[in-house]
């Protein structure tokens, strides 16, 4: 019933946007995990969440889903809470992430209701993320002369995480189409 009504008026009640920011939240710091846990086994390390950014995909759903206020509470909360539960992503690195999942979250969940194609949603949101974040880091590094994050790491993660951001791209416009087909279904 309550698909039908995200299809008809398009706004969610407080109730589903807290649950969807919840189970991204729960995703952005399982997943991960999850891909060290590979990564450990494989030999890889760290490599395969650097490569696949298991943490992105969740809060830009999450926005794509339940809009600008569930997707940026879930991508502020989840590198905090992975960060307390894990040590991952580094303390070095924590407030950049938890900026940039936030812009994510809320750039894909402003977009929610945009008539566009998903996939120009989900790039206009990545390259908002990644674009506050360089912001963030060149702050921090020309503005309060901080070393601990090198200014060479905006264009490093952007070629690592390559492959994650065209699995986003594939996954994101195909469950957005999926869940659309689901409600048509229902009706």
């Amino acid at each position: 019933m309550q698909t039908i009504a995200l299809k008809q008026n398009k706004k969610l009640s407080f109730k589903a946007q807290t649950a969807a920011a919840a189970i991204a939240i729960v995703s952005a710091v399982v997943l991960p995990q999850l891909f060290h846990l590979m990564g450990l086994i494989s030999g890889t390390g760290a490599a395969l969440g650097e490569t696949f950014l298991p943490m992105h995909l969740p809060i830009i759903a999450a926005g794509l889903f339940a809009g600008p206020c569930a997707g940026a509470a879930a991508g502020i909360v989840s590198p905090l809470i992975s960060f307390a539960l894990t040590g991952m992503p580094a303390a070095s690195m924590l407030p950049f992430m938890m900026i940039e999942l936030c812009v994510y979250g809320f750039a894909s969940g402003a977009l929610r209701n945009v008539k566009m194609p998903v996939i120009l949603k989900v790039v206009i949101a990545q390259v908002a993320g990644r674009a506050v974040r360089a912001a963030a880091i060149l702050i921090a590094f020309y503005g309060f002369e901080s070393t601990a994050v090198p200014v060479s790491v905006i264009w490093n993660s952007i070629l690592t995480g390559i492959f994650g951001i065209v699995l986003q791209w594939v996954i994101l416009p195909l469950a957005v189409y999926r869940f659309e087909k689901s409600n048509e279904n229902d009706r």
